[in-house]
């Protein structure tokens, strides 16, 4: 009978996903296998015919494989072997990685033109890098303020990178007044205090009000007056407004987030982990 087990457990794919669903509210977040582990055996202890229905269903639907174990059967067999548990469960995940990794992939193909020929964002870094980092960004974010001097020195160190800032305001009025400041600051002296203002914004400890962003504008020669006439500018909304529709298209839904070759990176990320992704673009062309 247990030597059966094997051929049915794909039906657990049913259980399994089932349980992460419900344990994540439809959301996907990372768990510690051990924590699912535990959780599961709980739920088979209290439902120990669970498992053995769906194996059950799974052989009805597959007239030629063997007959289905009882579900005490396979209940006894999981708890004597909780490996088998914890080893579905990785196999769902990566799987589950990989699809997400490839709908990525597609996504950035549909969008290339937008993610990286937009023709508003900031190109910074090496405006000739034979690779492509995309950044979105807020302001106000603790973690973007982190990535911002881990993604300085990426670059700095690689120096043939190609950085696309897209300014990215979901935190508030803050978030939104420093992004509007940020992309008028171009008009003047043809874009040069950009960099600076870019970095002296991220490297403000706290959030931005009015005025933080125009004391730091005037520190770094920026006309302030000028400056608050631009970014009430219809063309300074529909840039960012293009930025939000970009990220709604790309599943991008937090800052900071990163896309480097074809992979979208969600989250922050140390300047090593960004050499492994461009090194991995580099390989792939």
């Amino acid at each position: 009978m247990y030597g059966k087990i094997g051929t049915a457990l794909g039906a657990l794919a049913l259980v399994v996903s089932g349980y992460v669903a419900y344990s994540t509210g439809n959301k996907r977040i990372n768990v510690e296998p051990a924590v699912v582990h535990g959780a599961f055996t709980d739920y088979l202890v209290g439902n120990p015919n669970t498992v053995g229905d769906a194996v059950a269903s799974y052989m009805d639907a597959n007239p030629g494989a063997a007959s289905a174990p009882s579900g005490d059967a396979i209940r006894n067999y999981l708890l004597t072997n909780p490996e088998v548990i914890v080893e579905a469960i990785s196999v769902y995940e990566e799987r589950q990685k990989i699809a997400a990794a490839a709908a990525d992939g597609e996504l950035i193909q549909t969008n290339a033109k937008e993610i990286f020929e937009d023709g508003y964002s900031i190109v910074r870094g090496n405006p000739d890098g034979d690779v492509t980092l995309v950044e979105f960004a807020d302001y106000n974010c603790g973690y973007c303020k982190r990535a911002h001097s881990e993604v300085e020195k990426f670059v700095k160190a690689d120096g043939n990178i190609r950085l696309v800032i897209k300014e990215f305001p979901i935190l508030g009025d803050g978030s939104v007044l420093s992004a509007r400041a940020a992309l008028a600051s171009r008009a003047q002296k043809s874009g040069e205090l950009y960099p600076e203002f870019n970095d002296a914004l991220m490297l403000h400890r706290g959030s931005h009000t009015e005025a933080t962003v125009m004391s730091i504008a005037e520190k770094v020669g920026l006309d302030v007056e000028t400056l608050k006439k631009d970014m009430q500018s219809e063309e300074i909304r529909t840039q960012i407004n293009r930025t939000y529709a970009l990220a709604q298209k790309l599943k991008i839904n937090g800052t900071p987030a990163f896309i480097i070759g074809d992979e979208v990176v969600r989250g922050f990320v140390p300047a090593e982990q960004l050499e492994h992704f461009a090194e991995s673009a580099r390989k792939k062309g």
